[in-house]
């Protein structure tokens, strides 16, 4: 199960009714933040959510709108008695854009720890956080920029009657499940082949470009920047490396993606929902999310 809030929807400056952009997913106990703009401590707060989850921060790049929120943050992690280490993604200069916000908060209780990827020479890595497998991968923005799938794996169906067979204790059944080898058996043994998991992508500050789609192939959930929905605006997202809704509609539909919430939306867009209709002639499971947005993602029912 994967919890999904958009806790920002708003893109260059927020407005009285739309912080700026950033997403929290929680796996369980464990949570990641995508992003963190103006007013991200306030969604969190008014969402309901934890700030002791959080285990890592993925930064899409610096423009303020995307980390104008960080030093506030950071600042409440330390006085909610974090002493464990955070973990930080983003593009290469990471560590020295974080290092200079934090001219305000000099002393934190925690240790950060910095990975940094350089859009220029990357294809995509991966590494696990917050209990999922995320994959980052380069977009095409005004300055370096990344894209994040998240992914929940759920392993085969445990098989019983191989266990009794093997004459596995049943104490170590559930561990065996988790994906745990123990006293000489491995999961192998007694799972079926992987069934579905859960994933999500999440792309914004972007022109469409190959990778989106690859990566977002029959998401659950996708989260694309809708800078702009007027049609007279798209030379204006192709000068400034944004993305239309038109065109995050498209991708999903070519990615057979299940669901597709806009985000990331101009100052100058005051009802990104009139837009809902005609995107969805492109892709039915569009929604111009807002601020607040939130959804469970649950395994397929088998």
């Amino acid at each position: 199960m994967m919890d999904i809030t958009l806790l920002g929807t708003g893109g260059m400056l927020p407005l009285p009714e739309r912080s700026l952009t950033s997403l929290y997913v929680r796996c369980g106990a464990q949570a990641l933040l995508i992003d963190c703009g103006e007013g991200t401590q306030t969604a969190i707060r008014r969402s309901g959510l934890r700030f002791k989850n959080i285990e890592g921060i993925l930064i899409t790049h610096f423009h303020a709108d995307h980390i104008s929120g960080l030093p506030g943050l950071l600042l409440t992690l330390g006085n909610e008695d974090r002493t464990g280490p955070l973990h930080m993604f983003g593009p290469a200069g990471l560590e020295s854009t974080v290092t200079s916000l934090r001219a305000i908060v000099p002393e934190l209780p925690y240790e950060i720890v910095y990975h940094e990827y350089d859009p220029e020479t990357l294809n995509a890595a991966q590494f696990p956080l917050a209990g999922l497998e995320v994959t980052v991968f380069p977009v095409d923005h005004t300055i370096p920029c990344l894209g994040y799938r998240m992914e929940l794996k759920r392993p085969g169906k445990f098989d019983a009657r191989k266990a009794k067979a093997l004459g596995i204790p049943q104490p170590l059944w559930s561990r065996l499940q988790k994906g745990e080898s123990i006293d000489g058996y491995t999961p192998e043994d007694v799972l079926g082949a992987p069934r579905r998991g859960l994933s999500v992508l999440y792309a914004t500050d972007t022109r469409p470009v190959p990778a989106i789609a690859e990566y977002g192939k029959e998401a659950d959930l996708m989260i694309l920047e809708g800078m702009y929905g007027e049609e007279e605006k798209q030379a204006r997202a192709e000068y400034t490396h944004h993305m239309m809704m038109q065109e995050a509609a498209a991708i999903a539909a070519e990615t057979g993606a299940r669901r597709l919430w806009l985000t990331h939306y101009s100052p100058a867009t005051s009802d990104p929902a009139e837009y809902e209709e005609a995107l969805r002639e492109i892709f039915p499971g569009t929604l111009a999310a807002a601020d607040g947005e939130s959804i469970t993602l649950q395994f397929d029912k088998e």
